[in-house]
Protein backbone atom coordinates (compact mmCIF):
# COMPACT_ATOMS: atom_id res chain seq x y z
CA UNK A 1 0.00 0.00 0.00
CA UNK A 2 1.24 3.17 -0.89
CA UNK A 3 0.08 6.94 0.55
CA UNK A 4 1.25 10.46 -0.79
CA UNK A 5 1.68 13.41 1.15
CA UNK A 6 1.29 16.43 -0.64
CA UNK A 7 3.53 19.53 0.45
CA UNK A 8 2.87 22.58 -1.03
CA UNK A 9 5.28 25.86 -0.03
CA UNK A 10 4.04 29.54 -0.15
CA UNK A 11 5.97 32.02 -2.68
CA UNK A 12 9.26 32.53 -1.51
CA UNK A 13 9.92 29.89 0.68
CA UNK A 14 11.89 26.94 1.03
CA UNK A 15 12.65 23.68 2.83
CA UNK A 16 15.85 21.60 2.67
CA UNK A 17 15.94 18.47 1.03
CA UNK A 18 15.93 15.02 2.85
CA UNK A 19 19.49 14.69 1.81
CA UNK A 20 20.47 18.59 2.81
CA UNK A 21 24.04 20.32 1.04
CA UNK A 22 25.38 20.70 4.34
CA UNK A 23 25.06 18.46 7.44
CA UNK A 24 24.39 21.48 9.92
CA UNK A 25 21.15 21.70 7.36
CA UNK A 26 18.08 20.59 8.89
CA UNK A 27 16.64 17.93 6.80
CA UNK A 28 12.77 17.52 5.63
CA UNK A 29 11.92 14.41 7.45
CA UNK A 30 8.82 12.23 7.50
CA UNK A 31 8.01 9.66 9.77
CA UNK A 32 4.98 7.19 11.06
CA UNK A 33 3.77 6.06 14.19
CA UNK A 34 3.86 1.67 13.38
CA UNK A 35 0.36 1.11 14.74
CA UNK A 36 -2.13 -0.61 12.66
CA UNK A 37 0.58 0.16 9.82
CA UNK A 38 4.57 -0.41 9.34
CA UNK A 39 5.89 1.46 7.32
CA UNK A 40 8.21 0.18 4.60
CA UNK A 41 9.82 3.04 3.10
CA UNK A 42 9.29 6.81 2.21
CA UNK A 43 10.47 8.10 -0.66
CA UNK A 44 11.32 11.71 -1.21
CA UNK A 45 11.20 13.16 -4.42
CA UNK A 46 14.72 14.79 -5.80
CA UNK A 47 15.90 18.34 -4.04
CA UNK A 48 16.95 20.24 -6.79
CA UNK A 49 19.65 22.92 -6.51
CA UNK A 50 19.30 26.90 -5.43
CA UNK A 51 21.83 29.71 -4.48
CA UNK A 52 21.02 31.79 -2.11
CA UNK A 53 22.52 35.31 -0.46
CA UNK A 54 23.27 33.82 2.57
CA UNK A 55 25.35 30.40 1.60
CA UNK A 56 28.53 30.15 -0.88
CA UNK A 57 27.32 27.10 -2.71
CA UNK A 58 23.73 26.01 -3.68
CA UNK A 59 21.53 24.06 -1.69
CA UNK A 60 19.68 21.20 -2.18
CA UNK A 61 15.86 22.57 -1.10
CA UNK A 62 12.00 21.38 -2.41
CA UNK A 63 9.63 24.84 -2.91
CA UNK A 64 6.53 24.82 -4.62
CA UNK A 65 4.45 22.15 -4.41
CA UNK A 66 5.70 19.00 -3.95
CA UNK A 67 4.86 14.89 -2.64
CA UNK A 68 6.16 12.64 0.09
CA UNK A 69 5.41 9.40 -0.91
CA UNK A 70 5.12 6.05 2.21
CA UNK A 71 4.85 2.75 1.25
CA UNK A 72 3.29 0.72 4.58
CA UNK A 73 2.33 -2.65 5.10
CA UNK A 74 -0.49 -4.21 7.10
CA UNK A 75 0.86 -5.16 10.37
CA UNK A 76 0.06 -8.84 11.47
CA UNK A 77 -2.16 -8.17 14.29
CA UNK A 78 -3.65 -4.88 12.95
CA UNK A 79 -7.54 -4.99 13.66
CA UNK A 80 -10.33 -4.52 10.85
CA UNK A 81 -12.14 -1.44 10.09
CA UNK A 82 -11.01 2.04 9.89
CA UNK A 83 -8.20 3.48 11.47
CA UNK A 84 -5.95 6.80 11.52
CA UNK A 85 -2.06 6.58 11.09
CA UNK A 86 -0.64 9.32 12.76
CA UNK A 87 3.10 10.70 10.95
CA UNK A 88 5.49 13.35 11.58
CA UNK A 89 6.86 16.10 9.32
CA UNK A 90 10.06 18.07 10.78
CA UNK A 91 11.26 20.40 8.63
CA UNK A 92 13.04 23.97 8.50
CA UNK A 93 11.32 26.81 6.37
CA UNK A 94 13.56 29.70 4.83
CA UNK A 95 13.10 32.62 2.69
CA UNK A 96 16.13 34.32 1.04
CA UNK A 97 17.01 36.25 4.24
CA UNK A 98 15.83 34.09 7.18
CA UNK A 99 15.46 30.79 8.63
CA UNK A 100 12.33 29.80 10.80
CA UNK A 101 12.96 27.85 13.63
CA UNK A 102 12.76 24.22 13.14
CA UNK A 103 8.87 22.57 13.30
CA UNK A 104 7.05 19.52 13.56
CA UNK A 105 3.75 18.66 11.78
CA UNK A 106 1.46 16.67 12.82
CA UNK A 107 -0.48 14.81 9.97
CA UNK A 108 -3.21 11.83 9.69
CA UNK A 109 -3.64 9.45 7.35
CA UNK A 110 -7.25 7.77 7.32
CA UNK A 111 -7.17 3.92 6.75
CA UNK A 112 -9.18 1.02 6.37
CA UNK A 113 -8.25 -2.22 6.84
CA UNK A 114 -10.36 -4.94 5.35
Amino acid sequence: MEAKLHLRLGPGYHVNSNTPSDEFLIPLRLSWEASPLETVGVVYPKGHLEKYSFSEKPLSVYTGDFDIVTKFRVGKNAPKGAHKVTGKVRYQACTETVCFPPRTLTVELPVEIR
